[in-house]
């Protein structure tokens, strides 16, 4: 599918069967401060999609809203809708837990809890599913073991599964808080600048990581490195003022923008 940018801030529907995250006319305020105006966007499944802008244009603001973890400001205020997987995650019937088990959170900075390395991987596990806490030890190991493999962390680790997760680089840190969300089978990965902390050797590492996960996952990640989203991104969304500004395949959209405020970014004359 093609995205369609005629208009600002929209993109044509895409197929249900095609789409992972669809956002309707969603507005968001803190307190009387408008952060999303308008924001209609369609994210295509099994696809990496970068949303990117200068500081402040609602790109973290638009992340956090698709599990919901906005809502833990009490002076923030939403109207409109967000779909994952065709599922409307403010429906009253539909609990936080049950949407944050189908949507993975990676954040800036490596955030490990301060347990082993196996207990790690396997914390949320644990958490959501029935027998995470009695599961049979051949079971869990299997489960460590395959996480750890996926995120290309089990060959240096293996032999320290009880070390303390902090020890680790933060490459390594990375890669773990990706491996402790596998268990759970989320859908979506959402990465809030996931290698702002890293340097560019690891920040290749985990692109590189990144682009193994597309297709099994459909990822979103936000990201000021202009670079890092034309390599990591299939797919590209440009925010502005808290609008979608124009969303269509990374390439074109940095070659031949069809907005001149996309230009203007990208050229570097603002932001």
């Amino acid at each position: 599918m093609q995205t369609d940018t005629a208009s600002k801030g929209t993109t044509r529907q895409a197929d249900d069967d095609d789409t992972a995250l669809r956002v309707e006319d969603l507005d968001l305020w803190y307190g009387t401060f408008q952060a999303l105006k308008n924001i209609n966007l369609d994210v295509k499944r099994g696809i990496i999609t970068s949303l990117i802008g200068p500081s402040g244009c609602g790109k973290s603001t638009l992340l956090r809203s698709c599990n919901r973890i906005i809502e833990r400001l009490s002076y923030v205020r939403v109207e409109g809708k967000i779909r994952i997987f065709g599922q409307d995650i403010f429906a009253p019937q539909n609990e936080v837990v049950q949407v944050r088990k189908q949507i993975g959170m990676v954040f800036q900075r490596p955030n490990p809890l301060p347990l082993s390395i196996r207990d790690n991987v396997l914390f949320g596990y644990r958490l959501h599913e029935p027998d995470g806490a009695r599961g049979d030890k051949a079971k869990l190991d299997e489960i460590v073991e395959q996480s750890l493999r996926k995120v290309l962390l089990w060959d240096d680790v293996k032999d320290r599964l009880g070390a303390p997760a902090g020890g680790l680089s933060l490459e390594a840190q990375q890669k773990l808080c990706i491996a402790r969300l596998l268990p759970v089978k989320p859908r979506l990965l959402l990465m809030d600048e996931p290698c702002s902390a890293l340097d560019p050797a690891a920040t290749t590492a985990v692109e590189e990581l990144i682009w193994e996960l597309r297709g099994e996952y459909t990822i979103v990640i936000v990201t000021h490195n202009m670079a890092q989203a034309r390599r990591a991104s299939e797919e590209c969304v440009f925010m502005l003022m808290g609008e979608v500004i124009e969303h269509g395949p990374t390439d074109e959209l940095f070659v031949t923008p069809k907005d001149s405020k996309t230009a203007d970014y990208i050229e570097g004359r603002y932001g």
